[in-house]
């Protein structure tokens, strides 16, 4: 059985500390308390600070414990923030590609669509745009499940077949997963709506965690070759277009 490691004992031992004082503590009285280092304390105190577990006061410099922890049980990205960061990236790829796009999140085990731009054509046609969308059966949700594992258990006991393609088996689900974190992307060919087929790949936020996800969305025989896999270029656009949002969250975090 592998040793403990010293320092996450030490940072949770600062968490308990902070989470436990009635004022905010200056690095002297965090390392006295704790018996570490002021070198040591520092260090540890400055990356719970990045991560959001402890505040600093930018006058007194003195720690307290972090809204980031306070804040847990609460959706890690702000959805208003999200669609504001992908307007930018979103809106020219649905110009360039001529498809369909949409910016997704996982909440209450669905895939709740934040930002979506349709196809010129499709608004000729009166087309509407699902609020929700299911997680296993899309590529927005194939990629939010793939990347966060805990997902996978808000799903329904018994998955919904939307198509005949449409994957139930929860073991063929894992391993169509186990694509998509080796490729980098996601797929649905026909297996949410018929002759419909999306690419989609993850969105990362603070940490390298995957927030939401973006997707291209069209025709089969647009979105995919002849062969049945989605074309090329499609993916290089939904691939930097899910950097560059990436980028302007990660600035967005940096600023504050």
């Amino acid at each position: 059985m592998p040793g403990l490691i010293q320092s996450v004992e030490r940072a949770a031992a600062i968490v308990r500390l902070l989470a436990t004082s009635p004022r905010r503590l200056r690095l002297a009285e965090v390392s006295a308390a704790l018996q570490l280092p002021k070198a040591t304390a520092h260090g540890l105190l400055t990356t719970l600070v990045s991560v959001g577990f402890v505040d600093q006061d930018r006058h007194s410099g003195r720690y307290q414990i972090g809204t980031g922890l306070l804040d847990l049980n609460s959706p890690y990205l702000d959805v208003n923030e999200l669609r504001a960061r992908s307007f930018n990236w979103v809106d020219p790829l649905a110009a360039r590609t001529g498809e369909a796009v949409r910016v997704g999140m996982f909440v209450d085990a669905e895939v709740y669509v934040v930002h979506s731009v349709l196809r010129p054509g499709d608004l000729l046609r009166g087309a509407g745009v699902p609020t929700t969308l299911p997680g296993h059966a899309t590529a927005l949700g194939k990629v939010l499940l793939a990347y966060n594992p805990t997902n996978l258990h808000l799903l329904p006991e018994r998955l919904v077949a939307y198509t005949a393609r449409t994957i139930v088996d929860r073991r063929q689900l894992s391993g169509e997963l186990d694509r998509v974190r080796a490729h980098g992307y996601a797929t649905d060919i026909g297996e949410h709506v018929p002759e419909q087929a999306s690419v989609a790949a993850p969105i990362h936020g603070f940490g390298g965690l995957v927030v939401a996800a973006v997707a291209i969305q069209g025709d089969t025989e647009r979105i995919c070759e002849g062969t049945g896999r989605v074309r090329p270029p499609l993916l290089t656009h939904i691939t930097a277009c899910a950097q560059a949002i990436t980028h302007e969250l990660e600035i967005v975090r940096a600023e504050r």
